[in-house]
């Protein structure tokens, strides 16, 4: 854009474009210019999202091989892999039944369902 812009500052200045054509195609490179420079913006925090999710991902993978194999369930094994669990109200349905929704959500990569 900026090649663009001195390339049209040298047509005007030698007179090979108007004034008219000048200040249009100036405004049309600068609203251009800020178009791309929002969608770079845009672009950059996309990819930091993506490698902020692939390095929890690896942390994730890292803690699993760490615990893939417990002998038992320990305070230090749901504080190290859980985030949080969120326990729902319980309902009863039309036969009694009495249920109950629990969520778990994982360090790193959230609630799995």
């Amino acid at each position: 854009m900026d090649r663009l812009f001195a390339k049209m500052y040298e047509d005007w200045s030698a007179e090979r474009i108007t004034g008219y054509n000048f200040n249009m195609l100036s405004q049309k490179y600068q609203a251009e210019q800020s178009e791309l420079i929002d969608k770079i913006d845009r672009i950059k925090a996309e990819l930091a999202t993506e490698r902020q999710t692939a390095s929890d991902a690896e942390k994730w993978v890292a803690l699993i091989k760490q615990y893939s194999h417990p002998t038992e369930l320990t305070a230090e094994l749901l504080n190290t892999l859980i985030e949080k669990i969120v326990i729902h109200e319980a309902t009863k349905s039309a036969d009694g039944m009495r249920e109950q929704e629990i969520e778990i959500y994982y360090r790193f990569v959230g609630k799995i369902d």
